[in-house]
Protein backbone atom coordinates (compact mmCIF):
# COMPACT_ATOMS: atom_id res chain seq x y z
CA UNK A 1 0.00 0.00 0.00
CA UNK A 2 2.83 2.40 0.81
CA UNK A 3 4.48 1.70 -2.55
CA UNK A 4 1.19 2.44 -4.30
CA UNK A 5 0.56 5.66 -2.38
CA UNK A 6 4.09 6.94 -2.94
CA UNK A 7 3.70 6.35 -6.69
CA UNK A 8 0.51 8.43 -7.06
CA UNK A 9 0.72 11.15 -4.40
CA UNK A 10 3.50 12.81 -2.38
CA UNK A 11 3.58 11.26 1.09
CA UNK A 12 5.73 10.80 4.14
CA UNK A 13 5.38 7.95 6.60
CA UNK A 14 6.64 6.59 9.88
CA UNK A 15 6.97 2.97 10.88
CA UNK A 16 6.76 1.57 14.38
CA UNK A 17 6.81 -1.95 15.74
CA UNK A 18 5.62 -3.55 18.97
CA UNK A 19 6.65 -6.92 20.35
CA UNK A 20 3.54 -9.05 20.91
CA UNK A 21 5.03 -12.36 22.01
CA UNK A 22 8.34 -14.21 22.06
CA UNK A 23 9.20 -17.91 22.21
CA UNK A 24 12.66 -18.31 23.75
CA UNK A 25 12.75 -22.03 22.91
CA UNK A 26 12.23 -21.66 19.17
CA UNK A 27 13.71 -18.17 18.92
CA UNK A 28 10.60 -16.80 17.19
CA UNK A 29 8.84 -13.53 17.93
CA UNK A 30 5.59 -11.86 16.88
CA UNK A 31 5.52 -8.15 16.15
CA UNK A 32 2.78 -5.67 15.37
CA UNK A 33 3.83 -3.16 12.70
CA UNK A 34 2.13 0.21 12.38
CA UNK A 35 2.54 2.70 9.54
CA UNK A 36 1.50 6.33 9.90
CA UNK A 37 1.12 8.04 6.52
CA UNK A 38 0.62 11.73 5.78
CA UNK A 39 -0.44 12.93 2.32
CA UNK A 40 0.43 16.38 1.04
CA UNK A 41 -2.59 18.61 1.90
CA UNK A 42 -2.82 20.07 -1.63
CA UNK A 43 -5.16 18.98 -4.42
CA UNK A 44 -5.36 19.61 -8.14
CA UNK A 45 -6.80 23.06 -8.99
CA UNK A 46 -5.97 24.45 -5.54
CA UNK A 47 -4.59 27.98 -5.31
CA UNK A 48 -1.39 28.19 -3.27
CA UNK A 49 1.15 30.77 -2.20
CA UNK A 50 4.69 29.42 -2.33
CA UNK A 51 7.20 30.55 0.27
CA UNK A 52 9.44 33.20 -1.31
CA UNK A 53 12.65 31.24 -0.93
CA UNK A 54 11.05 28.12 -2.38
CA UNK A 55 9.62 30.04 -5.36
CA UNK A 56 13.09 31.35 -6.21
CA UNK A 57 14.58 27.87 -6.04
CA UNK A 58 11.89 26.64 -8.48
CA UNK A 59 13.10 28.79 -11.36
CA UNK A 60 12.08 32.11 -9.79
CA UNK A 61 8.42 31.35 -10.43
CA UNK A 62 5.57 33.47 -9.09
CA UNK A 63 4.54 32.83 -5.51
CA UNK A 64 0.82 32.79 -6.40
CA UNK A 65 0.29 29.66 -8.52
CA UNK A 66 -2.23 26.94 -9.32
CA UNK A 67 -1.65 23.27 -8.64
CA UNK A 68 -2.09 21.83 -12.14
CA UNK A 69 -1.17 18.19 -11.58
CA UNK A 70 -0.37 15.73 -8.81
CA UNK A 71 1.63 12.54 -9.19
CA UNK A 72 4.44 11.56 -6.82
CA UNK A 73 5.40 15.24 -7.16
CA UNK A 74 3.43 18.50 -7.12
CA UNK A 75 3.19 20.49 -10.34
CA UNK A 76 2.35 24.22 -10.30
CA UNK A 77 1.59 26.62 -13.15
CA UNK A 78 1.94 30.39 -13.24
CA UNK A 79 -1.16 31.57 -15.13
CA UNK A 80 0.57 34.78 -16.25
CA UNK A 81 3.61 33.18 -17.90
CA UNK A 82 2.74 29.47 -18.33
CA UNK A 83 5.85 28.62 -16.31
CA UNK A 84 5.49 25.11 -14.92
CA UNK A 85 7.40 24.02 -11.82
CA UNK A 86 7.66 20.66 -10.10
CA UNK A 87 8.09 20.19 -6.37
CA UNK A 88 9.38 16.90 -4.98
CA UNK A 89 7.78 15.43 -1.88
CA UNK A 90 10.97 15.53 0.21
CA UNK A 91 11.42 19.23 -0.60
CA UNK A 92 7.81 19.98 0.38
CA UNK A 93 8.09 18.28 3.76
CA UNK A 94 11.19 20.31 4.64
CA UNK A 95 9.08 23.47 4.49
CA UNK A 96 5.40 22.46 4.27
CA UNK A 97 2.61 24.89 3.42
CA UNK A 98 -1.16 24.68 2.89
CA UNK A 99 -3.55 25.79 0.19
CA UNK A 100 -4.81 29.34 0.00
CA UNK A 101 -8.15 28.35 -1.59
CA UNK A 102 -9.61 25.05 -2.80
CA UNK A 103 -12.24 24.00 -5.31
CA UNK A 104 -15.09 24.58 -2.86
CA UNK A 105 -14.40 28.33 -3.19
CA UNK A 106 -14.61 28.46 -6.97
CA UNK A 107 -16.95 31.04 -8.51
CA UNK A 108 -18.64 30.80 -11.91
CA UNK A 109 -17.70 33.39 -14.53
CA UNK A 110 -19.07 34.04 -18.02
CA UNK A 111 -16.48 34.49 -20.77
CA UNK A 112 -17.12 37.67 -22.79
CA UNK A 113 -14.02 37.87 -24.96
CA UNK A 114 -10.83 35.90 -25.61
CA UNK A 115 -7.65 37.31 -27.16
CA UNK A 116 -5.04 34.53 -27.55
CA UNK A 117 -1.34 35.31 -27.50
CA UNK A 118 1.39 33.42 -29.34
CA UNK A 119 2.64 31.74 -26.16
CA UNK A 120 1.72 28.06 -25.91
CA UNK A 121 3.04 25.32 -23.65
CA UNK A 122 1.67 21.84 -24.14
CA UNK A 123 -2.11 22.00 -23.90
CA UNK A 124 -2.05 25.49 -22.36
CA UNK A 125 -2.43 28.65 -24.44
CA UNK A 126 -1.91 32.05 -22.84
CA UNK A 127 -4.72 34.52 -23.52
CA UNK A 128 -6.21 37.76 -22.27
CA UNK A 129 -9.79 36.97 -21.32
CA UNK A 130 -12.66 39.28 -20.35
CA UNK A 131 -15.08 37.74 -17.86
CA UNK A 132 -17.97 38.71 -15.62
CA UNK A 133 -19.31 36.91 -12.59
CA UNK A 134 -22.37 34.84 -13.45
CA UNK A 135 -24.13 36.31 -10.41
CA UNK A 136 -23.52 39.84 -11.75
CA UNK A 137 -25.05 39.23 -15.17
CA UNK A 138 -28.06 41.49 -15.55
CA UNK A 139 -27.27 43.23 -12.25
CA UNK A 140 -24.23 45.37 -13.09
CA UNK A 141 -21.67 45.81 -15.86
CA UNK A 142 -18.62 44.81 -13.81
CA UNK A 143 -16.05 43.10 -16.04
CA UNK A 144 -12.64 41.66 -15.25
CA UNK A 145 -9.63 41.37 -17.57
CA UNK A 146 -7.73 38.19 -16.83
CA UNK A 147 -4.55 36.66 -18.18
CA UNK A 148 -5.14 32.93 -18.23
CA UNK A 149 -3.67 29.64 -19.38
CA UNK A 150 -7.08 28.50 -20.69
CA UNK A 151 -7.01 30.38 -23.99
CA UNK A 152 -7.15 27.15 -25.98
CA UNK A 153 -10.45 25.89 -24.55
CA UNK A 154 -12.43 28.99 -23.60
CA UNK A 155 -14.57 30.90 -26.09
CA UNK A 156 -17.01 33.81 -25.75
CA UNK A 157 -20.21 32.57 -24.15
CA UNK A 158 -18.53 29.74 -22.23
CA UNK A 159 -18.63 29.40 -18.46
CA UNK A 160 -15.46 29.09 -16.40
CA UNK A 161 -14.74 28.44 -12.74
CA UNK A 162 -12.20 30.61 -10.99
CA UNK A 163 -11.10 32.18 -7.74
CA UNK A 164 -12.52 35.66 -7.07
CA UNK A 165 -9.74 37.49 -5.23
CA UNK A 166 -11.05 41.06 -5.61
CA UNK A 167 -12.74 41.16 -2.21
CA UNK A 168 -11.49 37.95 -0.59
CA UNK A 169 -9.88 37.75 2.82
CA UNK A 170 -7.42 34.95 3.52
CA UNK A 171 -5.91 33.92 6.81
CA UNK A 172 -2.42 33.49 5.38
CA UNK A 173 0.81 35.19 6.36
CA UNK A 174 2.32 34.30 2.97
CA UNK A 175 -0.57 35.96 1.12
CA UNK A 176 -0.38 39.07 3.31
CA UNK A 177 3.27 39.55 2.30
CA UNK A 178 2.50 39.55 -1.44
CA UNK A 179 2.63 42.75 -3.47
CA UNK A 180 -1.06 43.71 -3.71
CA UNK A 181 -0.49 45.46 -7.05
CA UNK A 182 0.45 42.12 -8.60
CA UNK A 183 -2.52 40.15 -7.26
CA UNK A 184 -5.17 39.68 -10.00
CA UNK A 185 -8.86 40.15 -9.29
CA UNK A 186 -9.68 36.77 -10.83
CA UNK A 187 -7.75 33.57 -11.49
CA UNK A 188 -9.50 31.20 -13.88
CA UNK A 189 -9.04 27.53 -13.10
CA UNK A 190 -11.06 25.43 -15.54
CA UNK A 191 -13.88 25.43 -18.05
CA UNK A 192 -17.30 24.79 -16.60
CA UNK A 193 -19.46 22.26 -18.43
CA UNK A 194 -23.22 21.97 -18.10
CA UNK A 195 -24.36 18.45 -17.22
CA UNK A 196 -27.91 17.20 -17.51
CA UNK A 197 -29.39 15.11 -14.71
CA UNK A 198 -30.01 12.35 -17.22
CA UNK A 199 -26.31 12.25 -18.13
CA UNK A 200 -25.31 11.94 -14.49
CA UNK A 201 -27.79 9.15 -13.78
CA UNK A 202 -27.07 7.17 -16.96
CA UNK A 203 -23.29 7.22 -17.20
CA UNK A 204 -22.09 4.38 -19.37
CA UNK A 205 -19.09 3.77 -17.15
CA UNK A 206 -18.35 3.11 -13.51
CA UNK A 207 -15.50 2.67 -11.05
CA UNK A 208 -14.69 -0.06 -8.59
CA UNK A 209 -14.30 1.10 -5.01
CA UNK A 210 -12.73 -0.36 -1.89
CA UNK A 211 -15.06 -1.29 0.94
CA UNK A 212 -15.50 1.50 3.48
CA UNK A 213 -14.88 -0.34 6.75
CA UNK A 214 -15.32 2.74 8.92
CA UNK A 215 -18.72 3.43 7.38
CA UNK A 216 -19.83 -0.16 7.94
CA UNK A 217 -18.85 -0.05 11.61
CA UNK A 218 -20.52 3.20 12.60
CA UNK A 219 -23.46 3.16 10.18
CA UNK A 220 -25.94 1.74 12.68
CA UNK A 221 -24.81 4.04 15.49
CA UNK A 222 -25.12 7.34 13.62
CA UNK A 223 -27.59 6.50 10.84
CA UNK A 224 -30.20 8.98 12.04
CA UNK A 225 -27.94 11.84 13.10
CA UNK A 226 -27.68 15.11 11.23
CA UNK A 227 -23.91 14.85 11.19
CA UNK A 228 -24.07 11.47 9.45
CA UNK A 229 -26.34 12.83 6.74
CA UNK A 230 -24.07 15.81 6.18
CA UNK A 231 -21.02 13.55 5.94
CA UNK A 232 -22.77 11.33 3.43
CA UNK A 233 -23.83 14.30 1.31
CA UNK A 234 -20.30 15.71 1.34
CA UNK A 235 -18.86 12.33 0.35
CA UNK A 236 -21.33 12.08 -2.54
CA UNK A 237 -20.44 15.59 -3.74
CA UNK A 238 -16.72 14.81 -3.60
CA UNK A 239 -17.25 11.55 -5.50
CA UNK A 240 -19.33 13.28 -8.19
CA UNK A 241 -16.62 15.95 -8.53
CA UNK A 242 -14.03 13.20 -9.07
CA UNK A 243 -16.20 11.58 -11.76
CA UNK A 244 -16.51 14.93 -13.52
CA UNK A 245 -12.73 15.39 -13.41
CA UNK A 246 -12.30 11.98 -15.03
CA UNK A 247 -14.65 12.99 -17.86
CA UNK A 248 -12.81 16.25 -18.45
CA UNK A 249 -9.20 15.14 -18.03
CA UNK A 250 -7.97 12.49 -20.45
CA UNK A 251 -4.54 12.43 -18.82
CA UNK A 252 -6.07 11.65 -15.42
CA UNK A 253 -8.04 8.73 -16.89
CA UNK A 254 -4.85 7.00 -18.00
CA UNK A 255 -4.15 5.93 -14.44
CA UNK A 256 -7.70 4.78 -13.61
CA UNK A 257 -9.56 1.65 -14.72
CA UNK A 258 -13.02 2.50 -16.04
CA UNK A 259 -15.56 -0.30 -16.47
CA UNK A 260 -18.64 -0.57 -18.62
CA UNK A 261 -21.81 -0.09 -16.61
CA UNK A 262 -25.21 -1.66 -17.15
CA UNK A 263 -26.15 1.46 -19.16
CA UNK A 264 -23.37 1.04 -21.74
CA UNK A 265 -24.78 0.82 -25.25
CA UNK A 266 -28.37 0.85 -24.00
CA UNK A 267 -29.31 4.47 -24.68
CA UNK A 268 -32.28 4.45 -27.00
CA UNK A 269 -32.93 7.02 -29.71
CA UNK A 270 -35.81 8.43 -27.71
CA UNK A 271 -33.49 8.95 -24.75
CA UNK A 272 -31.06 10.83 -26.99
CA UNK A 273 -33.83 13.21 -28.03
CA UNK A 274 -34.80 13.74 -24.44
CA UNK A 275 -31.20 14.42 -23.47
CA UNK A 276 -30.86 16.95 -26.25
CA UNK A 277 -33.67 18.96 -24.66
CA UNK A 278 -31.47 19.51 -21.60
CA UNK A 279 -28.36 21.64 -21.69
CA UNK A 280 -25.33 19.35 -21.73
CA UNK A 281 -21.96 20.17 -23.27
CA UNK A 282 -19.71 18.05 -21.02
CA UNK A 283 -17.09 15.76 -22.60
CA UNK A 284 -17.99 12.10 -22.94
CA UNK A 285 -15.78 9.08 -22.38
CA UNK A 286 -15.45 6.88 -25.44
CA UNK A 287 -16.75 3.35 -24.98
CA UNK A 288 -13.45 2.08 -26.40
CA UNK A 289 -11.74 3.33 -23.22
CA UNK A 290 -13.92 1.14 -20.99
CA UNK A 291 -13.05 -2.32 -19.69
CA UNK A 292 -15.41 -5.28 -19.53
CA UNK A 293 -16.12 -6.27 -15.94
CA UNK A 294 -15.24 -9.90 -15.26
CA UNK A 295 -17.85 -12.11 -13.72
CA UNK A 296 -16.21 -12.96 -10.39
CA UNK A 297 -18.60 -15.87 -9.71
CA UNK A 298 -17.74 -17.58 -12.99
CA UNK A 299 -14.07 -16.76 -12.50
CA UNK A 300 -14.13 -18.56 -9.15
CA UNK A 301 -15.72 -21.64 -10.66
Amino acid sequence: MLDFLSSVVPIKYKRSEELISQDIHSGTSQYKFTFSTEIVPICKDDLVVLPKKLAKSMGNTSQLVLCSKITNTLQFIDCNTLQISDLAANVFWRNPFTTLADVTQLVEFIVLDVEPTNLRRGKWLLADITVARASDMGVNDQEYYVRSHLGGILHPGDSAMGFYLANSNFNSDLFDKLDTSKIPDVILVKKHYARSNKRVKNRQWKLKRMANEHKDIVAEEVADTKQARQEQERAERDYELFLEQLEEDEELRQGVNLYKSENAGQVAAGDDDEMDDEEDDAPQINVDELLDELDEMNLGD
